[in-house]
């Protein structure tokens, strides 16, 4: 399971992402360009101590994250490369009713403006959290939370 953060543009959120990574033991793939400086210190300061413990990986581009994906068949850890599951307002299955898989990366857009449609088509699930009626969108960490929480249950990756 993996994480992968689509031009992050609020420092704080990728902190927290980086902080929930290493606390869970989730590698995280950053595809720039970042609309922050990644050494920023509010994003130090969110991910406390813990973002040097998550492994993490700096994509310079789509087009170069997506070529390492098509050019490695298997990670170093072993694992074969997964599916690119897509968090999105504007997808049509609900992330409770989606069977996941341990070698999938879950895809998180930018917080601004989600992912180009070259991005959204290119992933191979489009999940949705639940919300009440009027409600817009949750917060990219806390919708992240609850997805890799259900993910990590369903495939066993919980220590």
């Amino acid at each position: 399971m993996r994480i992968a953060l689509y031009q992050p543009d609020i420092p704080q959120n990728a902190g927290a992402i980086f902080r929930l990574a290493a606390c869970l033991g989730i590698a995280v793939d950053v595809i720039e360009p970042c609309g922050f400086v990644l050494d920023d210190r509010r994003l130090r300061r969110v991910a406390m101590d813990y973002g040097g413990q998550a492994e993490t990986v700096r994509h310079p581009s789509w087009k170069t994250y997506t070529g390492r994906r098509a050019d490695t068949d298997r990670r170093a850890d072993g694992d074969a490369i997964g599916r690119i599951v897509l968090l999105t307002t504007s997808g049509a299955t609900p992330y409770t009713e989606f069977t996941f898989e341990v070698s999938d990366t879950l895809l998180l857009g930018r917080e601004s403006a989600g992912v180009p449609d070259s991005v959204h088509t290119a992933a191979d699930a489009r999940l949705i959290v639940p919300m009440a009626d009027g409600a817009r969108s949750l917060n990219v960490v806390t919708a992240t939370a609850m997805v890799l929480g259900e993910a990590l249950r369903q495939t066993g990756g919980f220590s």
